[in-house]
Order: structure tokens, then C-alpha cells, then sequence
């Protein structure tokens, strides 16, 4: 063979060789960038993406993040041309809202037979499924308590008594999911007659209504005031810093929200989708939603923090999700109508 043979084969081949690495590598190349409307906290989301594009590297997130109300808002405002593919990580009551107006593409992923039976839809398939759960309970500072010679509450019904007149914060659920997923359990347990009535004695030993859910307990550990009404992990993480907290569940049984998953009806990148909503319910997931929340959706997890109550989670109350959602315009108008008064001045 002469050299420029050998010249002429080798370039044939190279450039054979080049040809298919050209065709290969569009396909290696490209991905599936789905578009994900959430409510999670900033500092979880590069970790949520990371571990799943680690076991899903065809797709890719986008991440459309902004408070609840406002992801909810904007999700409704889409309806009838959706530009979110999937919801990772928004308020359950506002996944049961969208599934009510048609929005949500019943799909029950792989593994949710596994999951706590409260967080899902209970549907055949399901509309959503939870991830994590956060509750209000009682924040009572003790130091204070016994300086002023105060019982301590243990129900709902306690926190109406003189005792405790001007002495309790919680937040305003006009401006707080915490403080209205609150009111919406008491008018579940109480009904709605006795839960109003309950608010009126409530307001009479109420300071002032706080637009933040962690705010009450925070004001409760630094001695501010004798009781906060507020969020479960931080008042846990309060009393883990060093505050004279006890952490009461009330007998009546806790409020509580979850945050979901759902697939939008009307995505353009269903498998996708579907690959997202798998992976959502898996152990890892779960594992990175209880590095944030004492109660998530897989049993087994271990996700309880130091000093939270172990009775919080059994005694959350049978919710409906759907209800919350319909009804929160008209209870938030009927409450600030009758206790707004009361409400701390808002940051400007």
C-alpha cells in the first residue's frame, strides 16, 4: 500500500468517523427543559434540581419561583394557555383549587401507593400528591408563664380564658398561609357558628396579629409576649436555641397545609413531566423535603427535629383541602371585617 493510500484511507475514515459523532451529537446533547412553577424557598431550589437532573439527564429544570399567592394567581391567570409543564412544591389548597377548575393532569406516579394517605388527592388516578407538611401549634413561654402565675394551656378552648387577656400573638391570615390554614382548622373542628364565635372570645385576649408565621413563636421564645400561635419548626428551632418554650398541641388536633406536586394540564412535555412527578415521591426526595419539614410525605423518613413535638403529626386534623381553597377569599373578607383592628402595621 503506498502512502498516499494509506493517506487517503485514513482521511475517509476520520472523516466517516466525524460524521457520525455529528449526528450523535445532537442527541446527546439535547434535553427536555421543562418548566416548573414553584413556591419553595430559594436556598431549596439548586439542590431539588441538582439531585434530580443527577437521575433524569434528559431533562432539565426551569425554575418560575415566587410566593404562593402570587404562583397561584399567575397559574389561573394561564388557564387557558398553560406555559408551566409541572408544579413542584406550592400550597395543597391551591393544587385541590386547580384540579377543581379542570387545570391538573390526573397522572399517579410511580411509588405514590407508598405515600401517607393525606398527602394525596385520593383520586383514581391522583391530581396531586404532597411532599411535606407544615402545622401551627402553640408556642408558650414558661418563664413568663410562671412570673405571672399563668396555667398552661393545653386545648384550643384554653386560650379564651381571662387569663391569658392581651397576652397572645398569631399571625394575620390575611398575609400568612400559617395564619389561615389556624382559621380554617378551627371552623373544620368547631364548625363555622362555633368557630366564629370562638374568634370573637379568641380577639378579646389577642395583642396583635402578626403578618408572619414564624413571628408569634419567635415573640413567645424572646419573652415578648406569654403566647405565639404559629409555625411548628420555628418554634421547635426556638426552643432548640435555648428558649423556655413549651410546645403545645392543642387536644382539639392542628391546622396544617402541605406543599405538592401536580402536572399541568396541557404540557407539552407529558413524559417529562411524568418523569418529575415520579421523582418527587422518591426516598431522596423526601429526604431533601425533611431537611426543611418535621412531617414529610414517605413514612420511614426520618425528619422529626430536635425538640418538635411527637404528637404534632398525629394530631393533624382531617383536612379539606378543597374547602380551604374555595372558601379563603370569604373567610379572609368575614375576618378582617370583625378583628382586623388588631393587625400589626404592615413593612412598608
Amino acid at each position: 500500500m503506498t502512502i498516499s493510500t494509506m493517506i487517503r484511507r485514513t482521511a475517509l475514515a476520520g472523516a466517516a468517523a466525524f460524521a457520525v459523532a455529528s449526528l450523535a451529537m445532537p442527541a446527546l446533547a439535547q434535553k427536555t427543559k421543562l418548566t416548573v412553577y414553584t413556591a419553595l424557598e430559594n436556598d431549596q431550589l439548586d439542590p431539588f434540581k441538582k439531585a434530580f437532573e443527577a437521575d433524569n439527564p434528559t431533562v432539565e429544570i426551569a425554575w418560575v419561583r415566587d410566593s404562593t399567592g402570587v404562583v397561584t394567581a399567575k397559574l389561573i391567570a394561564e388557564k387557558d394557555n398553560p406555559r408551566a409543564d409541572i408544579i413542584w412544591g406550592l400550597a395543597a389548597s391551591s393544587t385541590a383549587l386547580f384540579d377543581t377548575m379542570g387545570m391538573l393532569e390526573p397522572y399517579t406516579p410511580a411509588g405514590a401507593a407508598a405515600l401517607k394517605p393525606m398527602f394525596k388527592s385520593g383520586k383514581n388516578p391522583e391530581t396531586w400528591v404532597g411532599m411535606d407538611a407544615y402545622l401551627s401549634l402553640v408556642c408558650f413561654n414558661t418563664v413568663e408563664g410562671k412570673k405571672a402565675n399563668k396555667p398552661v394551656p393545653a386545648s384550643w378552648a384554653d386560650l379564651i380564658k381571662p387569663d391569658y387577656k392581651d397576652s397572645i400573638v398569631m399571625p394575620n391570615p390575611a398575609s400568612s398561609g400559617t395564619g389561615y390554614l389556624t382559621v380554617a382548622a378551627w371552623l373544620q373542628i368547631m364548625g363555622e357558628e362555633a368557630g366564629w364565635k370562638y374568634m370573637d372570645a379568641l380577639h378579646q385576649n389577642i395583642a396583635q396579629y402578626i403578618h408572619s408565621g414564624s413571628a408569634p413563636c419567635v415573640q413567645a421564645a424572646k419573652g415578648e409576649r406569654l403566647i405565639g400561635i404559629g409555625l411548628d419548626m420555628r418554634g421547635a428551632s426556638e426552643k432548640t436555641k435555648g428558649a423556655p418554650l413549651d410546645l403545645i398541641v392543642p387536644k382539639e388536633g392542628l391546622g396544617w397545609e402541605l406543599e405538592a406536586t401536580a402536572i399541568v394540564k396541557g404540557t407539552k412535555n407529558l413524559e417529562a413531566a411524568k418523569k418529575l412527578a415520579d421523582w418527587a415521591v422518591t426516598k431522596t426526595a423526601n429526604e431533601l423535603y425533611a431537611q426543611s419539614y418535621a412531617v414529610v410525605a414517605l413514612p420511614g423518613v426520618k425528619a422529626a427535629p430536635v425538640n418538635y413535638p411527637v404528637n404534632a403529626e398525629p394530631a393533624m386534623i382531617k383536612n379539606n383541602m378543597e374547602w380551604m381553597a374555595k372558601n379563603r377569599e370569604r373567610i379572609l373578607a368575614e375576618w378582617t371585617k370583625r378583628y382586623d383592628g388588631k393587625s400589626a402595621p404592615k413593612a412598608k
